[in-house]
Formats: C-alpha cells, sequence, structure tokens
C-alpha cells in the first residue's frame, strides 16, 4: 500500500516539476528637448517634456509561469515616470500603468488588478502616432491613460479576431494630479454605481488590413474631478478604426465619439488618418492628420510629421514637429502637458533619444 501512496504521489508532483517561470525587468526611457511658441503665460517654451517624448518613459517587470495543459500564471508591474525630474506619473503611483494578475488558457486570458483597457487596445493597431508628445492625445488626454483599476478583463483570441472586456468595481483611485488622475476609487458600501467603468472591443487582425471597435463608458463618483463629480454623469467614448499594409508602408485611420452626461452635456468627435513608412529598415517616417470638432465650442486641428533613426536594437533617435490650427475659442495645445492661448495657432517640435531594455 505505501509504494501505490508513494507512486500517486509522484504522479501528482509530476507536473508541477517541469513547470517553467520567468520574470523579465523592461522598460524604455525616452526624453529630449521640446519647444512651442503661443503659450498661455505669453512667449514661448523650451524645455524638457513631463509627460512623454515618442513613448511615455517606464519600467517594469513582467512574469510568467507555465502550468502546463495550455494554462499560464502571470503577473505585470509597470511604473511610468518622468525622466527630466524622476518623478513618478500617473498621479504619483509607483505601479500606475500596470499593476495586476493573469491567468491564460486556450479560451482567452483573464486579468485582474489594474490594467489597459479596451480603448487603448481598440486605438493600438490604428493610431500610427502613438502616445507622442505630439498627437491626438492633446485633444483628449484619456486616450493615452486608458486604463482601469479595481478591474477584471479578459481577452480572446479566436483565429484573426479579438474579443474583449473590462469591468471596473472601482476605475481610478488616485487623487487629481495629472492627465491620468481623477480621484474616483468607487467600491463604495451601498452604491453599486460609483466610478464603476466597463469597456468592450471586437477587432480583426489579418496579415494586410485590420478594424477594431470599442464601447467604452465611465461613471462619476461623489467627490471625483469633474465633469464625473457625481455617480449618475458619465463619460462615453466610442472607437471605430482600422489600418491597411502595404509593403513598408502602413496607413491607419479612425473616428473617436466622446460624450460626457452631467451637470453640462458636451460632445466631441475626433477623425485622424496617418501612415508610417520604413525608409530602410533603420529610417522611417510617420505623419498624422486629425481633426477635433467640440460641439457648439470650438474646432481644432492637428498635423504632425516624424522621423525616426535606429542607432542600434535598443537606441532611437527621432524629431517630430507639428502644427495646431485652433478656431476662435479652440485651446488645445500642440504639445502633451503643454498650454496655449486660445484661439492661437501653434508650432510644436522636439528632438530626442529613446532607449528600451
Amino acid at each position: 500500500m505505501l509504494k501505490e501512496i508513494a507512486a500517486i504521489g509522484l504522479l501528482v508532483a509530476a507536473p508541477l516539476s517541469y513547470a517553467q517561470s520567468s520574470v523579465t525587468l523592461y522598460g524604455i526611457v525616452d526624453t529630449g528637448v521640446e519647444y512651442y511658441n503661443n503659450a498661455a503665460s505669453g512667449g514661448s517654451f523650451v524645455g524638457m517634456p513631463t509627460l512623454t517624448g515618442e513613448q511615455p518613459s517606464r519600467w517594469g517587470l513582467r512574469g510568467t509561469e507555465d502550468l502546463g495543459g495550455g494554462y499560464k500564471a502571470g503577473f505585470v508591474l509597470e511604473s511610468g515616470f518622468a525622466p527630466g525630474t524622476g518623478m513618478l506619473n500617473y498621479g504619483g503611483r509607483l505601479f500606475g500603468r500596470q499593476a495586476n494578475l493573469s491567468l491564460s488558457s486556450p479560451f482567452g486570458t483573464l486579468t485582474l488588478g489594474r490594467q489597459m483597457n479596451m480603448t487603448m487596445y481598440g486605438l493600438s493597431s490604428a493610431d500610427t502616432i502613438g502616445p507622442s508628445i505630439h498627437s491626438i492625445a492633446s485633444f483628449d488626454t484619456y486616450l493615452p491613460n486608458a486604463r482601469s483599476d479595481n478591474a477584471i478583463g479578459y481577452m480572446g483570441s479566436y483565429g484573426g479576431f479579438r474579443l474583449g472586456a473590462t469591468y471596473s468595481f472601482g476605475r481610478d483611485a488616485a487623487g487629481p494630479a495629472g492627465p491620468s488622475a481623477t480621484n474616483c476609487a468607487g467600491q463604495v458600501p451601498g452604491d453599486p454605481v460609483a466610478c464603476r467603468q466597463y469597456t468592450v472591443l471586437a477587432a480583426y487582425d489579418g496579415a494586410q488590413f485590420g478594424v477594431a471597435a470599442s464601447y467604452d463608458v465611465m461613471h462619476g463618483g461623489t467627490g471625483a474631478a469633474a465633469p464625473l463629480s457625481n455617480p449618475d454623469y458619465t463619460d462615453t467614448h466610442v472607437v471605430v478604426d482600422g489600418y491597411f499594409v502595404y509593403g513598408s508602408a502602413k496607413i491607419g485611420a479612425g473616428w473617436i465619439r466622446r460624450n460626457t452626461a452631467g451637470l453640462n452635456h458636451a460632445q466631441s468627435d475626433i477623425w485622424f488618418v496617418g501612415a508610417n513608412y520604413y525608409v530602410t529598415p533603420a529610417f522611417s517616417v510617420d505623419a498624422q492628420a486629425a481633426r477635433y470638432v467640440l460641439r457648439s465650442r470650438s474646432d481644432s486641428t492637428l498635423l504632425v510629421a516624424r522621423l525616426n533613426y535606429l542607432l542600434s536594437k535598443r537606441t532611437t533617435v527621432y524629431s517630430s514637429i507639428a502644427y495646431m490650427m485652433n478656431s476662435q475659442y479652440g485651446n488645445v495645445p500642440v504639445a502633451a502637458g503643454g498650454t496655449v492661448a486660445p484661439g492661437r495657432n501653434q508650432l510644436g517640435m522636439m528632438m530626442g533619444v529613446q532607449q528600451r531594455f
């Protein structure tokens, strides 16, 4: 009997002995010098960016463990920071970009914790400029910060199709310090609506083209940052976009509708079209045009061009130039974290360097 029990114990323990696990340290440090004119206080600005360069600076830890049978457990802890000062971004949180656990299976991935939501995934393939200093993020600072606290997320891949969703019990626990912090922690006993958020995604990615659509609804909370200072107030984003690949070129275009329903209703639309082209494996050109319309108030148009040169697999130097055209009451800055005098057009430039590890 003892031999049989020992044999069963060995069989149960065998899969555990073959489990593979790994932890990876990774990151991006990206900074340079930027310039823009017609600042809100008058004159021009020359200095180092505080929010982003070509990509936001970050470092993180990613771990995975193979559980066998197609199942994996994992975690991500990711911190964003400003290289110019060393300060933490994302509301001053140590792991403000991501802090989550996940379980992957043949049926998809379930993620728990602070995570990127489906608005981020919906934009990632078609937005050729991305979360750069000169980008559509100037029109809506939520777009490069589309993350949710206290969230349950799912992402499944079925051939070229992706289906995903997140549900947050309290979408943003950080105080109002920076564009990604709105002081809406939620999870209030007796209030099932305060600071809740849900997002959904349907997408297709093929060798030559892809399309995506996402829907994102945020609820407000008592004491949260305006305009969502009441649980009955909502902020909704709809994203519809796509891209086409031909040789070394990629063209992306899309539409973003935002509706804020609260004390005052506001509706805006963003249309964008852009392209990436690799002249050589080391040298690429990016461009994008975007149009922003805030109903019954103002409109703005952004033109961006960017050059990138890879000094190595990990180090890139780049230059970005952009021009923002504002209507009479428009006050959209050309650069992330910048300011502009109302009704003024604005020229922005940046020279930077990025290293990945």
